[in-house]
């Protein structure tokens, strides 16, 4: 029976050639999309997964609130990992401490910069780093080093890299043995591109400023991560660790301070926290693509149905026939339900092989390395199931509907399909193009929004910036000679060392007092060092006072704020204004526009502007405007490597850092766009496919309106009005939609566009344009068919 279904659904497919193939390839294209939504929520989703004790890790977070204000850092005291291994041993596995690095390793005459991290000896074990040679023990003597296996390729080339030496930042006291080799981390972990993993004992006792802290409570400076023990709950152990901090330092009146823990399963998805509470994150991308998954195969399903229901007349026959002989309805369900999964299935194929071209697209503008997962059995279960579904979703209202037709009607000729039984599928095109509009809408939005943010006002100029971090005892020996031979060769206008990078916040501070300050402030501060030409060097933008200078021996004790800060503080002149820290008291030479270093689509944080007294960590250059940047990047290049020759030559545009920036919302850009294009032509092909039956359905009408006299303009206008009126209501559903969801999404930024009527008239009238020319082709060919040989046919 089944075969026999099967085998008239297959001549069913044949017979209706250009039918059949709008709903293979619509579908297709629906599931295509979906499919690779779902590989991309698989990815995400699956991060972490990478490690073995991926639900029972957590990083250590603390969060402060006074009155309203309020921030969540997981920076913190080295003390404490000792004392929650000491207070609470029954409630971790593992407590490690940890700090991120970018430092030069070099092996002969081959050096690179990379990323690692100095960890505690549990850490690759709590990690579960794969080792390809030696094992996760070979932290335990300070004087050793773990590589990844690119790195480790990368120094030694096919030369077995174990117990070979690596030197770390050009330094005689920083020579390492390596006693591991691991497999190169997956990219959807939080700890990926970590290429190296040091002893944290190497970290304390080599960097003075971080050994000296060993022993303070005040001073946050380090990652801890912790592994729960095997039968604790990981909130249960988040509320009892609450006050382990609180107890050890001594905070001002109203603040309020706490730890918690951040499980690794939240790392990813949810890591945005704002006031000191999570606010989500990532997540909220993946509930986006989700929907839109949805909603395009939803689509597609739809165009399937609009065109099986539109045909049944052609098809009233055959059912009338069949019950007339003796066929029962479930059979006649059953028959149409095979068609329907014929369809799915052979749209399941093709789907696979567009998903097969478009990966490596979709791969680079989602910064992801996502495969077809070829060897698991989810997938194909999915997959199978996924393609039932859909073919019985997509047949389901068809078959209940060509199988409820009375034989007695049709045999007789009497059949009609009543005036209200095109409604169903005006309705269903009437949510295609609203989705469709919708999509478009929000695509038009994202964009804006992202011009928007690109073009604010940075309080610096960017162009001819460039950064070189500071990592080799050589070029911090020799700053000052480089400096003197930049700024004489004419290719430079400023120089300066800074804390922290042009487009980052690395440090923040608290506990600052000034006069009028409020009970409810915190008084908390980004803080970004710099060396006296550092504001030359950035080019930033005074609004008060001026910048320091070498004429005041006094500014060593000054301070410049930026707009933010001063209005935080309330001051009407800040100008001279004292602000204390502890025991020592700042004067304030100046107020800057607001420099935006973070993200440019958050508020701008108080910040304030000091003289570094220490070694910086990076080198910024401002290159000189008249002459071309290649003349000065080699004149550059040429200085470091004299003054600096172990570290290789590597440097960072501040325009080009900044424009990083917006990576995440460019590709949720890109992909909106392309789903809804998508989208777009999935609806145009079902138009396009009931616009043609219509047509033909209409033969007759068409040929006696001819001979009547009616032009060809009238007839396109008849057959295209429908259409036209259906796109209109469409419209006028998605537009209220896209403005209450855009207005939504918009006002999670600080600072966004503005939803303007011109995009809603832009999308309108591009919808209403789509739609005459999809079904236009239909229209006017049916319009100058020959009447004689419409009315003739039969």
């Amino acid at each position: 029976m089944i075969r026999n279904y099967l085998k008239i659904a297959f001549r069913n497919l044949l017979k209706n050639r250009g039918t059949s193939f709008i709903n293979i390839f619509g579908l297709s294209a629906g599931m295509a999309v979906t499919m690779l939504i779902g590989l991309w929520i698989w990815n995400e989703l699956s991060y972490d997964k990478y490690h073995a004790n991926y639900d029972r890790i957590a990083a250590v977070w603390q969060r402060m609130t006074k009155g309203d204000e309020g921030g969540a850092f997981n920076s913190l005291p080295i003390p404490l990992a000792a004392h929650l291994r000491s207070t609470y041993p029954d409630d971790f596995k593992q407590v490690v401490m940890s700090a991120d690095g970018i430092h030069t390793l070099s092996a002969g005459d081959k050096k690179f910069t990379r990323s690692g991290v100095f960890t505690e000896p549990g850490g690759p074990e709590m990690y579960s780093i794969k080792m390809l040679k030696g094992t996760r023990n070979g932290l335990k003597e300070p004087a050793s080093i773990l590589l990844s296996a690119s790195l480790a390729s990368a120094l030694f080339g096919d030369k077995d890299p174990m117990d070979q030496l690596v030197k770390m930042d050009n330094n005689r006291h920083l020579v390492l043995k390596v006693t591991g080799v691991y497999e190169d981390l997956p990219e959807n972990t939080s700890i990926s591109g970590t290429d190296y993993i040091a002893p944290w004992a190497l970290f304390i006792n080599n960097w003075t400023w971080i050994g000296d802290m060993k022993d303070k409570w005040d001073f946050n400076a380090v990652k801890l991560q912790v592994q729960i023990a095997d039968n604790a709950d990981m909130d249960k152990v988040s509320a009892k660790i609450s006050n382990a901090l609180a107890s050890h330092i001594t905070l001002d009146p109203g603040v309020k301070e706490e730890l918690f823990l951040h499980p690794m399963s939240k790392w990813h998805l949810y890591s945005s926290f704002e006031n000191g509470v999570n606010t989500g994150g990532q997540i909220r991308y993946v509930r986006l693509f989700g929907i839109i998954g949805l909603f395009v195969l939803m689509l597609a399903c739809i165009n399937f149905m609009n065109l099986s229901t539109a045909r049944s007349e052609k098809r009233a026959k055959e059912v009338g026939i069949r019950k007339a002989i003796g066929s029962m309805r479930r059979q006649l369900i059953w028959q149409f339900l095979s068609e329907s999964v014929l369809v799915a299935f052979f749209s399941f194929v093709l789907s696979i092989l567009i998903v097969l071209i478009v990966l490596p697209w979709f791969n680079q503008v989602a910064n992801k390395h996502i495969g077809i997962l070829w060897g698991s059995p989810v997938f194909w279960c999915v997959g199978i199931g996924f393609t039932l579904f859909t073919g019985l979703l997509a047949g389901s209202y068809p078959a209940l509907y060509l199988s409820s037709f009375q034989p007695l009607k049709v045999l007789k000729g009497t059949f009609r399909a009543g005036r209200f039984s095109a409604l169903p599928r005006k309705a269903l095109i009437v949510l295609q193009f609203t989705v469709s509009i919708i999509l478009i809408i929000g695509t038009i939005v994202i964009y804006r929004q992202i011009q928007f943010a690109k073009n604010l006002p940075v309080g610096y100029t960017r162009n001819g910036l460039l950064s070189i971090q500071m990592t080799t005892p050589e070029i911090y020996r020799n700053y000052n000679v480089i400096k003197r031979e930049l700024i004489a060769s004419g290719m430079v206008t400023a120089v300066a060392e800074s804390q922290g990078p042009l487009t980052d916040i690395w440090a923040s501070a608290g506990d600052y007092k000034w006069r009028g300050q409020r009970p409810d402030q915190m008084g908390g501060f980004n803080v970004i060092g710099g060396r006296m030409d550092y504001g030359k060097t950035v080019d930033w933008k005074f609004i008060a006072g001026r910048d320091f200078s070498e004429e005041f021996a006094t500014d060593s004790m000054g301070l410049i704020l930026n707009e933010a800060a001063a209005k935080y503080m309330g001051f009407d002149n800040p100008v001279g204004e004292i602000i204390r820290k502890d025991s020592l008291e700042y004067h304030v030479l100046g107020v800057v526009h607001d420099m935006i270093m973070a993200s440019p689509y958050e508020k701008v944080q108080p910040a304030l502007y000091y003289l570094l007294k220490e070694p910086g960590n990076f080198v910024n250059i401002r290159i000189n405007p008249e002459v071309s940047t290649g003349k000065a990047m080699a004149a550059i290049q040429n200085i470091m490597q004299k003054y600096n020759p172990a570290a290789p030559f590597e440097y960072k545009f501040a325009d080009e850092e900044y424009a990083k920036k917006f990576s995440e919302e460019e590709r949720i850009g890109q992909l909106s766009t392309f789903f809804a294009l998508l989208a777009i032509l999935i609806s145009c092909l079902g138009l396009f496919g009931l616009a043609s039956y219509l047509a033909e359905q209409r033969t007759k009408e068409i040929g006696i309106r001819k001979i009547l006299g009616a032009t060809v303009f009238q007839l396109w206008k008849m057959l295209s009005k429908d259409f036209v009126v259906l796109v209109s209501i469409s419209c006028c559903l998605a537009i209220p939609v896209a403005w209450y969801a855009l207005n939504k999404w918009l006002l999670k930024y600080e600072y966004h566009t503005t939803i303007v009527w011109e995009i809603f008239a832009f999308t309108m009238l591009g919808a209403l344009l789509i739609a005459l020319l999809t079904v236009s082709y239909q229209a006017a060919k049916a319009a100058l068919a020959n009447p004689v040989k419409s009315l003739r046919a039969e």
